[in-house]
This record gives C-alpha cells, sequence and structure tokens, in this order.
C-alpha cells in the first residue's frame, strides 16, 4: 500500500490544459492511484481560489468532489491542506466529504518514518509582503467582510484578480542553490528542532528532491500540474517523485537529475 503526495493542481485556471481537461486529468490519476493508496495528501493550491459562503460555494469541479467523496466512502484517507490561493476552504471538505482540513504543516509517523508535511506558503526567511498579506487574508473580520460581498460578484472579483491566465504561470525556473531555496532553508532550521525524514512541500512548482544538511533527510517539492504533473509516493521505505501523463518530467536537487540554476546542466 502506498501513500501519495500531490499539490498545485490550481483548478480554475487554464494552464498547458485548460481548467476542465486538467480536472479530468486529475480523476485520471486518482482512478490509477486508488488500487493501491492507503492514504492521499492534497498539499494546497488544489484551487485557483475558493470561497465558501455559508451556503455557497465556487461553481465547477464537481468531477473531483464527486471523486474524493467515492475515494472515501471506499475508506480512503484523504487529507486536504489549504495553500495560499485556497485558504479560505472552511469546513465544506469535512462536512461533506469527511476530509480533514489542515491549516498549518503537521507532523505524522508513517510506517516507521517520520514527515513534516505542509504547502509551504509563508515559511522559511523572506518573502515578508507576502507574509502580511496572508495575515491580512486569514483575519476572520477581513474574511466576514468578504462574505457581505454577493457570490456573483465576490468570486468574480477574486477570479478577476487572481488571473485566469496562462502567462501568470509560467514554467518555474529551475533550482536556485540551498542559499536562494526558502524551503531548503526552513527545513535546515527545522531539522535542529523537530528532526524528521521527510520535508513535504508545495508551493515551489518544481519537483524537487534534496538531501538536507543531515545527509539523511530529505526534502520533496511536489511540484505542480500546471506544466509538471508531479507527485510524491511513499511506499513504506522510500518516497520518489513520479510523474502522471508526462514522460519527459524532471526532477531538481541534489538526489534528483538536475541542480544547477535555472536548467543549465
Amino acid at each position: 500500500m502506498n501513500t501519495y503526495f500531490a499539490s498545485d493542481f490550481h483548478l480554475g485556471v487554464n494552464a498547458k490544459l485548460s481548467s476542465a481537461e486538467r480536472e479530468r486529468q486529475i480523476i485520471r490519476w486518482l482512478n490509477f492511484i486508488s488500487k493501491d493508496a492507503e492514504a492521499i495528501y492534497l498539499v494546497g493550491d488544489v484551487f485557483d481560489f475558493w470561497f465558501e459562503y455559508k451556503t455557497v460555494i465556487p461553481k465547477g469541479y464537481t468531477r473531483l468532489l464527486g471523486k474524493l467523496a467515492e475515494l472515501r466512502d471506499h475508506d480512503i484517507p484523504i487529507y486536504f491542506f489549504t495553500g495560499n490561493h485556497d485558504m479560505w476552504v472552511f469546513h465544506y471538505f469535512e462536512q461533506e466529504l469527511g476530509i480533514p482540513t489542515y491549516r498549518q504543516p503537521i507532523i505524522r509517523e508513517i510506517h516507521g518514518k517520520t514527515f513534516f508535511i505542509g504547502h509551504g506558503d509563508g515559511l522559511g526567511p523572506g518573502d515578508h509582503g507576502y507574509k502580511f498579506i496572508k495575515k491580512v487574508f486569514a483575519n476572520p473580520f477581513c474574511q466576514w467582510l468578504f462574505a457581505r460581498f454577493h457570490p456573483n460578484f465576490g468570486i468574480w472579483l477574486a477570479n478577476y484578480f487572481s488571473g485566469k491566465s496562462r502567462a501568470l504561470y509560467p514554467e518555474a525556473p529551475g533550482f536556485l542553490g540551498e542559499d536562494k531555496e526558502w524551503l531548503v532553508a526552513y527545513a535546515n532550521y527545522k531539522l535542529d528542532i523537530t528532526p524528521t525524514d521527510y520535508y513535504i512541500f508545495g508551493h515551489r512548482h518544481l519537483p524537487i528532491d534534496h538531501i538536507l544538511k543531515n545527509k539523511t533527510s530529505r526534502y520533496i517539492n511536489l511540484g505542480e500540474w500546471l506544466h509538471h504533473n508531479s507527485y510524491a509516493v511513499f511506499d513504506g521505505k522510500d518516497v520518489k517523485i513520479k510523474f502522471f501523463e508526462n514522460e519527459g518530467g524532471k526532477v531538481w536537487g541534489n538526489k534528483g537529475k538536475h541542480y544547477k540554476k535555472f536548467g543549465r546542466m
């Protein structure tokens, strides 16, 4: 039995595939992994925008929500993490689908290995502007104010600023080196506090497998589904990054195939 991790579907925005086509691709992936899935972790930015009104959720995503409900009905555990694009997921997944929702990273033991799992936004040094904006968006009063908008206007406004354009999601640059990869720095920092075998993040939009400073723990970035269709699987012994319907997928980092900056071999 395998444990699967994926993030950054960004459903609602068009990229290499349209959002609707990518949703169908994700359903094919879920069908593929459901044969041996012990658990599935969706590690943030599943949606490019999401806001739950008290009785309204965004239009669309029916196939994905139905598939997740079906997997839960077959007793496959699913864990949902909010990202910076879908931080306004509140209680829908828990109440309607039986899927717990996490807003902060968690530590979990799986078959004798420890995993530090979180979306990754706002962690590590730098990015102070975003960290401030995140605090504003996470403020309950700000959320209450946004909920005063009629859903037709509120969701339109959010989608307008989120940007339904492929140009806003170019393929991420290659591995920048340990000194510039904030999540590598954060994982190395956490090693001194809570040593963990695997640090699993999304957000960076690049499939990365990188051995950390203690030479045994690893930082795994799940990449995204706008260009890479990448995910990670733990078979009880090791974590590997794989690609779905993408034969040319590349893994970056000192344990991956590519290491130098911006794709230069």
